[in-house]
């Protein structure tokens, strides 16, 4: 599950990140480490049934814009005793939503894991990759941006994300070209520091869909 936290209403007043939702263990084996939350599934369940309710156990579900299955990991001795499989979705939720958590359950940025369970760390950095992959060709900023947002905003939430600044300008055209955002016509509260108030946005669908399947959001001066 991840999230761009850190958000202000003025850019400069919060370092935003992306950041992934860990439990941590309180039984062997790996007792003390963070893991991502999960469980068995029961016999009377398909996955995503399984994957909701275990979800459910932590976070208010109505806060998740968008969920899906990712990767099987089957190494044979990736967890002690009996061999497990597991199966990985990938979770996120929109800024600003800030869902209820039980006191073993905290938000970690993903470029600063804990300590990390079994092989956890591996999926955190599998699931990473694609959502990056994911916001230069769909409309996946959807399910981590605000219903209505100013350009800045959801600039923090791209750079975030992908892990490298990214320009506003080139945002806005690049996702307006592709018919991904649409202008409110409204525009921001006023800051502190007075100014011409933001224009506002909203994304035109909160569907997944490809926008463009060649297209790679890259560093500034990348080639």
């Amino acid at each position: 599950m991840f999230q761009v936290r850190g958000l202000g209403h003025d850019s400069k007043s919060a370092k935003a990140e992306l950041s992934v939702l860990l439990w941590e263990r309180a039984q062997d084996p790996e007792r003390g480490a963070w893991s991502l939350p999960g469980g068995q599934l029961r016999h009377d369940e398909d996955m995503m049934t399984s994957v909701r309710r275990q979800l459910a156990e932590k976070v208010d579900l109505r806060e998740v814009a968008h969920l899906e299955q990712l990767a099987v990991f089957s190494e044979p001795d990736r967890l002690p005793g009996t061999r497990t499989i597991a199966s990985t979705f990938l979770g996120l939720v929109p800024s600003p939503a800030v869902p209820e958590l039980p006191p073993d359950t905290r938000w970690h940025p993903v470029t600063a894991l804990p300590q990390m369970a079994f092989d956890h760390g591996p999926m955190v950095a599998h699931a990473r990759t694609r959502l990056v992959a994911k916001m230069s060709y769909t409309n996946i900023g959807f399910a981590l941006a605000p219903t209505e947002f100013a350009m800045s905003t959801l600039r923090d939430i791209y750079s975030a994300t992908l892990g490298h600044p990214v320009d506003t300008t080139n945002l806005q055209r690049v996702l307006a070209r592709r018919g991904v955002i649409s202008p409110t016509g409204t525009v921001a509260q006023s800051g502190r520091s007075g100014g011409r108030p933001a224009a506002l946005y909203r994304f035109t669908d909160s569907q997944l869909r490809v926008t463009d399947e060649f297209a790679a959001l890259r560093p500034p001066g990348s080639a």
